[in-house]
């Protein structure tokens, strides 16, 4: 006899009711909810062929997102409506949902270990690193409810220079391409000639 499934009848209940709940949940936001509700560590790939025999299938955000199309049929580039909504959790749009942080949460508190444990949550520095960088405003405008600007000016330089920021946002625009669709890396760019830099008569420069 094999080893019995690791999911169970009673699993499989849970996760039809939490991909209803939430259609363009991402593989990653369904195995963490299933944790969240029965303590069980599944792959995603374990997770994937699941839902596919069970017929349960999730849904693209951007099929569910009603968007108002302008007259002209000139394509719109950016965030939608699904990107700045706001879940309870948030404290502005711009802060991490409960989601974002599990997925990134290893970024920031991943420093060896050692020492004192953080007198300020990590995750309240990242919400007011993401604050100021999202609004454009100065450190010392930093709304009271956030810790003390000069704390959390040196922790972004720190971890900015650490590179923690570029890692986060390609695992957040990996979470998202999967929501839209798409391949978690893109394979097309778009580059702007007036951002790089030639020699004064555009030939090739060095």
């Amino acid at each position: 006899m094999g080893r019995p499934p690791k999911i169970q009848a009673e699993h499989e209940a849970m996760l039809v009711e939490i991909v209803e709940s939430d259609p363009t949940a991402t593989i990653e936001e369904v195995r963490l909810e299933l944790f969240r509700r029965c303590n069980m560590k599944v792959h995603d790939q374990t997770l994937a062929s699941t839902l596919k025999r069970l017929r349960i299938e999730r849904m693209p955000s951007h099929e569910v997102v009603t968007i108002e199309k302008a007259e002209t049929d000139v394509p719109r580039y950016g965030d939608t409506d699904a990107h700045r909504r706001q879940t309870p959790e948030q404290t502005s749009p711009s802060c991490l949902t409960d989601a974002e942080w599990e997925l990134v949460r290893d970024i920031f508190e991943n420093e060896g270990g050692r020492g004192l444990p953080p007198r300020i949550s990590r995750t309240v520095l990242v919400d007011a690193c993401c604050y100021v960088v999202g609004s454009g405003g100065s450190w010392r405008m930093l709304p009271r409810h956030f810790p003390r600007w000069q704390n959390v000016y040196r922790t972004f330089r720190r971890w900015s220079e650490q590179g923690k920021f570029e890692q986060m946002h390609d695992r957040l625009r990996a979470q998202w391409r999967e929501r839209e669709g798409k391949n978690a890396e893109p394979t097309a760019a778009v580059i702007d000639a007036q951002s790089t830099r030639g020699s004064p008569q555009g030939g090739e420069s060095g």
